[in-house]
């Protein structure tokens, strides 16, 4: 199969010695050459690469180790490629999805995106269109990311790439998850969401809080952040749903 030939990019290795951080991709396959064969050329090409043979591993997998972008085939054992991509999408997963698939038919393809994968490709294929997919992938999600590498509102004055924040020219210290949530509001700035949506995305479709989890949350951010506590105009309340971020 075409995939399992090696096939050497024009940029090759990393550099030795290079500072770039090393992006993660999750390959969910039940084909052990085709796996092998993707884990080879992968790690040629610099990434670091993790595996699953079943459908409900990759699910796992993907919400312990969040990779950068998951290789999903569609015929899986105990859990189809589209159940993964609906569970991931519907609970606002939001890593990149490469449908890899030997269905050639136009309405698999259509389902894939619909679900949410950002690209779909058919078995046999070559090894280079697929890096050079992945490579695409990635690129609109850095491009989405680099856009937040700071933000600012109010007084306040968010670093996203050394995780500091300054309020009224004052460093403040924040928790992880209260920095995760922070973020979590900053990329969606003037919409009602409700408790367990946050829930789901900063703290995962797993963890089995409550919404008195994101309340006691918000409030310290409230704290920390809000010229007035007791009056606040950025973390408002959207009365029985859950918070709005006004910027």
């Amino acid at each position: 199969m075409a995939i399992l030939k090696h096939a050497p990019s024009a940029t090759g290795k990393r550099p030795a010695g290079s500072r770039t951080r090393v992006e993660t991709i999750l390959v969910v396959e039940d084909d052990p050459a085709i796996s092998l064969g993707l884990q080879k050329n992968l790690r040629y090409e610099g990434f670091e690469v993790l595996t699953a043979n079943r459908g409900d591993l990759g699910l796992e997998v993907a919400l312990e180790k969040s990779p950068d972008l998951i290789l999903l085939d569609i015929m899986l054992p105990n859990l189809s490629g589209f159940e993964v991509c609906k569970t991931l999408k519907r609970n606002e997963v939001d890593i990149p999805i490469i449908i890899l698939s030997a269905k050639d038919q136009e309405i698999d393809k259509i389902m894939g995106l619909d679900l949410g994968a950002d690209d779909y490709i058919s078995k046999p294929f070559s090894i280079r269109e697929l890096i050079a997919r992945i490579h695409a992938v990635l690129r609109r999600k850095k491009r989405y990311e680099k856009e937040l590498e700071t933000f600012s509102f109010g007084e306040v004055e968010i670093d996203f790439t050394a995780r500091t924040i300054t309020c009224r020219g004052r460093h403040l210290e924040l928790s992880p998850r209260e920095f995760d949530l922070l973020g979590f509001f900053v990329r969606h700035p003037n919409e009602v969401i409700d408790r367990r949506q946050i829930l789901n995305k900063v703290w995962g479709f797993d963890y089995y809080g409550t919404a008195r989890t994101i309340d006691n949350f918000v409030t310290k951010l409230r704290q920390k952040l809000e010229p007035d506590a007791t009056n606040p105009k950025h973390f408002v309340t959207a009365r029985g749903i859950g918070y709005k971020f006004v910027p």
